[in-house]
């Protein structure tokens, strides 16, 4: 079984950005061009691109969605892209745009009827992101917790036909502390689709505690950044290597 890997980009007022914890007062800048960024992630043979719009997460409409377009266009990789979707006309904006598959997650929450209808219509382009804080759903740029228990809203999505989430746990994101592996099989059992992970990888060993339980992605965005090892590296134990 092939384990994914999702380089990530996270922008914030144009710069590469990582956050500790969703925290947006706690902040480190790793470069100024996400299209840059994205280029190296592809150079070093990524099949994959996470990208993500904090300043859209946090305002609720698209910011960066420039970048985002740029990559998927210009670069010979797959593009998927979160924060700040709230509607039809955002997903559209990046499908028609050339990325492939978009995320949705506070809309999840907030309206679940609509995210249903968008799983539906657009089936496997539309992931359903899903960040938790002690096992409850956070939402907008994770500055609010929600009632809802991550493992039955993905439940519920994946009965209507969702057949990819991301789960992030908060409390490991950007600590290079190791990923949440139980939450992630957890969801994955109970929803029988791919969940990939995200937050806390650290090291190669992160990686392979996760391809050796069977998760089928992780997401990698700190480790990357500060040369815990690379991307080179991670795709060689995901089975895929340039």
């Amino acid at each position: 079984m092939t384990l994914t890997i999702y380089p990530a980009i996270d922008m914030r007022g144009g710069n590469c950005v990582r956050l500790l914890q969703g925290d947006y007062d706690k902040e480190t800048i790793y470069g100024d061009s996400p299209f840059d960024m994205a280029r190296a992630f592809a150079e070093d043979g990524a099949q994959w691109i996470h990208m993500v719009d904090l300043d859209g997460a946090k305002d609720g409409k698209r910011i960066n969605d420039s970048f985002v377009i740029e990559a998927a266009k210009q670069l010979k990789v797959n593009v998927q892209i979160g924060g700040g979707i709230r509607s039809e006309e955002d997903i559209l904006h990046y499908l028609e745009n050339g990325i492939t598959r978009v995320i949705i997650g506070s809309i999840a929450v907030s309206n679940p009827e609509f995210a249903i209808a968008m799983i539906k219509k657009y089936g496997e382009q539309i992931v359903v992101g899903i960040d938790a804080k002690n096992g409850y759903v956070a939402t907008h740029g994770w500055l609010t917790t929600s009632e809802v228990k991550a493992v039955d809203l993905s439940k519920r999505f994946a009965d209507a036909g969702a057949e990819t989430f991301i789960f992030t746990d908060i409390a490991t994101d950007g600590t290079l502390s190791g990923p949440n592996i139980s939450a992630v099989c957890q969801m994955a059992e109970v929803t029988g689709k791919t969940v990939i992970a995200s937050g806390g990888v650290s090291s190669l060993a992160d990686l392979r505690a996760l391809h050796a339980e069977g998760v089928k992605g992780a997401i990698v965005g700190k480790a990357l950044y500060e040369k815990r090892f690379t991307l080179k590296e991670a795709l060689a134990i995901s089975g895929v290597s340039k």
